[in-house]
């Protein structure tokens, strides 16, 4: 088996897992399934940038996102929604884990070979694919648009879905996070859409300043460098622009206050990345 070939999935789902394993509870999220996936070596808690103090508000900034996310897509099931779209999917594992909500049809929208990866490993570790669970290969790179494959793989237009879209906007133009948001504007009536993005320097906090600079100068070294960086007005205009009417930012402060208060260990989320909440 080849290593999956997104590092940066790689590293969050680790996060995760090692957000549960040394750090106090309660946890934020209980998610060991992504470490399950990878297999990572024996040492891999010893790795870089798996580091307990140097990263803990990275650490703390995933772990807040996805269970943000987990909260939402609940709620809105709950409201009667039974589609969930992920774009970029990565080792993204609430299928896997909230077999409960088996009413919902849960749409991994990825690269092929990634898919193929993921699917491949949840049949090695016995897991299995759940009932709701539709993989939707894109080769974005050909061309292919994401939303002819989204139909194809059982999506219905006339129903509304939540639509999540983390730590993709800052590897796009603003043309291209334009074009993805009026795509989203144009889904059925009581969708939402909750997509992160990354501040501008300027607006870090200055204790997150060096973190940030370091991750934008490994993504450039890396061959994936950082393009796009947005105030929260710029995000809320730019969501006008493509045609929501509801919209809402959601700031890493808020996801602090909701998920880690009372904590004695340091334990909080930085500010840098923030969400967009926008409904159709």
């Amino acid at each position: 088996m080849k290593e999956i070939p997104d590092h940066t999935a790689v590293r969050v789902a680790l996060w995760r897992a090692l957000h549960v394993q040394i750090d106090a509870p309660p946890h934020v999220l209980e998610d060991e399934v992504g470490l399950q996936l990878v297999a990572p070596r024996d040492d891999w808690r010893s790795r870089g940038d798996m580091h307990p103090e140097a990263l803990k508000r990275v650490r703390a900034s995933m772990v807040a996102r996805a269970r943000f996310i987990e909260d939402l897509v609940i709620r809105e099931y709950g409201r009667g929604v039974r589609q969930y779209v992920i774009l970029g999917s990565g080792l993204d594992t609430f299928a896997e884990r909230r077999r409960e909500l088996d009413e919902l049809k849960i749409f991994e929208i990825d690269r092929p070979e990634t898919l193929t990866w993921k699917k491949q490993r949840l049949m090695e570790l016995g897991i299995g694919i759940p009932k709701g669970l539709r993989f939707v290969p894109v080769d974005f790179e050909a061309g292919s648009l994401w939303q002819e494959q989204l139909g194809n793989a059982g999506f219905d237009r006339s129903r509304p879905a939540v639509v999540t879209c983390t730590g993709v906007s800052l590897y796009l133009t603003r043309e291209a996070n334009l074009e993805t948001l009026r795509q989203v504007a144009a889904f059925a009536p009581g969708s939402t859409l909750a997509m992160t993005f990354i501040l501008p320097m300027d607006l870090i906090d200055p204790e997150d300043r060096p973190m940030q600079a370091a991750a934008e100068k490994g993504a450039r070294a890396g061959g994936t460098p950082f393009i796009s960086f947005f105030s929260p007005e710029e995000m809320s205009e730019l969501a006008r622009e493509a045609g929501f009417k509801k919209i809402e930012i959601v700031p890493g402060t808020n996801l602090g206050q909701r998920y880690f208060t009372g904590r004695t260990d340091g334990l909080y989320p930085s500010n840098s990345e923030q969400f967009l909440v926008a409904g159709t």
